[in-house]
């Protein structure tokens, strides 16, 4: 990556998104040790995904203007939300063979094609020699929308990856297996570290109740996603994890430590609360009040020269490197002699289009009187042809069905089966259950749809569902 290749800047903006939640620290760099000399947190009115990007860049720079901060180097911790995962175990085949091979799993897994996701993968070794891949990606119309706004918000993004993942580097090398867990403002993060990579990432919707002005964290929710993610593990890999370190406010991690402590003591594992000791060498100075740990730590990262586990924003090549790149000599030879064959090929191909315009021209001045006869005779038979439907119901059916999935990918369908031109059936994914009932909503108002039913859901977060419903439409025309 050309961010860790250059020289790491003195100082950077830390930023974590979390819904409209968006909180910051500007970390600056002095002999050795890491400072943070200011800190903010607030609620966005708009939503980056939906919203225009000018508008919400110009929201973000009021904020960073009222909290008096006027640097315009950032790296951000997108949602774990946004994130989409699949584990894979890898065989063994030569290195050169590994990349296509995780691409074939991703374009398998994940329910974009690749060219519309940016992704990163983390690889590890159990201690059985088998080799796995977990693959992170995230749309990249998410991080473009996001990049819009930072830009428009007179921000320069030097970094995009994951708060959860980025607090790996606060814990003690030493640890082989680590579950962490980040505590926001609606809801709880896990990841699972073992044998050197990353394992597991989850996103824990609902762990956070509100009770009028109060809230607090689901201990048995979380201590039973906990047992779920690593019941998912493979046994040689989940033996490993033997810590769970906490990271978040204050209000939610102390509590949640002291009572998550005898549930983890039952699990063979040791709880304590997360710190922020160093980044390699460099010593971390902190505000007090404490600064968000992710915010923090991948701008800490990103001053040490260390390069975060997953990154997704996309490397851009300097101009004056794409200027020098495009007229070296060598490579300019090669251009003019390609340019000269290519205006070779283009002069005949041009010649030969004309020589075969003026053929076909030939042919159709003696196959015209014999057309016109036959669209005259064709004008004359549609009067007494009988009716028939041209009004592509099936189009009509699909262009009915995309318009009820939001644009904002929170629903995505992976089947849709028309059956008899009436009956149809849908199987998909939502990302939460305000997301599903939405969709049902939309279906629901069109006229057309007729006995929809659900036939099967499952899940929370995604939800799986399998819906079927009956079109109703007369075989009509339309203009």
């Amino acid at each position: 990556m050309a961010l860790f290749k250059s020289r790491p800047p003195a100082s950077l903006l830390g930023l974590t998104l979390e819904g409209r939640q968006l909180e910051g620290v500007v970390l600056s760099r002095t002999n050795g040790t890491l400072k943070a000399q200011q800190s903010f947190r607030t609620s966005l009115s708009l939503d980056p995904l939906t919203n225009d990007p000018e508008l919400v860049g110009r929201e973000i720079r009021n904020h960073l203007d009222e909290a008096g901060i006027r640097e315009h180097r950032c790296v951000v911790c997108v949602p774990l939300t946004w994130a989409l995962t699949v584990q894979t175990k890898v065989p063994e085949m030569p290195d050169a063979d590994t990349q296509s091979y995780l691409e074939l799993e991703a374009e398998r897994g994940f329910p974009y094609a690749p060219a519309d996701l940016s992704m990163d993968v983390s690889r590890y070794q159990a201690p059985n020699k088998e080799q796995h891949a977990f693959l992170v990606a995230i749309p990249k119309s998410h991080l473009d929308l996001l990049e819009k706004a930072l830009r428009a918000a007179r921000l320069k993004p030097r970094s995009f990856s994951l708060g959860i993942s980025v607090l790996r580097s606060l814990s003690d090398p030493s640890e082989t297996g680590l579950l962490t867990l980040a505590v926001g403002e609606t809801g709880i993060e896990i990841e699972v570290v073992a044998c050197g990579g990353v394992a597991a990432l989850r996103s824990l919707e609902g762990a956070i109740e509100i009770e009028g002005a109060e809230r607090r964290v689901d201990v048995d929710l979380v201590a039973r996603e906990i047992r779920i993610t690593l019941g998912q593990l493979p046994k040689e890999i989940r033996e490993t994890v033997n810590r769970i370190h906490v990271f978040g406010p204050a209000e939610f991690t102390g509590p949640l430590v002291k009572d998550m402590i005898p549930v983890a003591r039952d699990m063979g594992l040791l709880m304590g609360l997360g710190a922020t000791p160093h980044i390699g060498h460099l010593k971390i100075q902190d505000t007090n009040p404490p600064s968000p740990a992710a915010a923090l730590c991948l701008a800490a990262t990103c001053l040490g020269a260390v390069q975060p586990e997953f990154e997704f924003l996309p490397a851009r090549q300097s101009a004056w490197k794409q200027v020098v790149t495009r007229f070296s000599t060598g490579k300019m030879l090669y251009a003019g002699a390609a340019a000269g064959a290519i205006l070779l090929l283009a002069g005949g191909a041009f010649m030969w289009q004309q020589i075969r315009l003026a053929s076909l021209e030939s042919q159709w001045r003696a196959l015209r009187p014999t057309i016109e006869e036959i669209d005259l005779m064709q004008q004359q038979a549609r009067k007494f042809r009988p009716w028939f439907d041209e009004s592509a119901r099936s189009l009509r059916m699909i262009k009915r069905i995309t318009e009820a999935f939001p644009e904002e990918g929170n629903v995505t369908a992976k089947t849709v089966e028309i059956k008899d031109l009436a009956e149809v059936t849908c199987t998909g994914q939502a990302r939460d259950n305000q997301a599903w009932l939405g969709l049902l909503e939309r279906l629901g108002k069109a006229p057309q749809i007729t006995d929809l039913k659900v036939q099967q859901i499952s899940g929370k977060s995604p939800l799986k569902f399998t819906l079927n419903f009956r079109w109703t439409e007369g075989a009509t025309r339309e203009n």
